[in-house]
């Protein structure tokens, strides 16, 4: 596997991880690579610095470490999904495990309505569309609460 620093047409520049350097080239070929941010498919790959192993094995940086923290988002994209998390967070119960069971019994009107966000099964989720429980896939990992 590679690490690629890319950068589209439109000056976003993000991750990827490739099989190869050839299958880079044979998705950007054949136009099945896209900015992560905007959608553009104009992607090339920008200068990178090399890892090196170390005398122990472990792979170290040849670069100086980013000026930014690392909980600050990156680019527009991680800020947005900053804020979408804030909001979510804040507006809504985390009912954990019991996303499904709380879900399907706010459908029923067995329970209050209220916005929820927790953790479910795929095949559970799967089942609650199937059923018309109107729920939605996070695009993160809710931050486990304890107590």
């Amino acid at each position: 596997m590679i690490k690629y620093s890319l950068k589209c047409d439109q000056g976003h520049s993000f991750e990827s991880w490739f099989k190869s350097g050839e299958a880079f080239g044979k998705l950007v070929d054949a136009g099945m690579l896209q900015c992560e941010i905007c959608g553009s498919g104009t992607v090339e790959k920008q200068l990178m610095a090399p890892a090196v192993r170390s005398e122990k094995g472990a792979m170290e940086p040849v670069v100086a470490a980013p000026e930014r923290p690392l909980s600050a988002p990156s680019n527009p994209a991680e800020a947005a999904m900053k804020a979408l998390r804030e909001k979510v967070e804040a507006n809504s119960e985390y009912v954990g495990l019991s996303f499904a069971k709380e879900a399907r019994a706010m459908h029923a009107g067995e329970a209050p309505e209220r916005s929820i966000y927790g953790e479910a099964k795929l095949d559970d989720a799967r089942k609650l569309l199937e059923d018309g429980v109107p729920v939605t896939p996070l695009p993160f990992a809710p931050k486990r609460k304890s107590n």
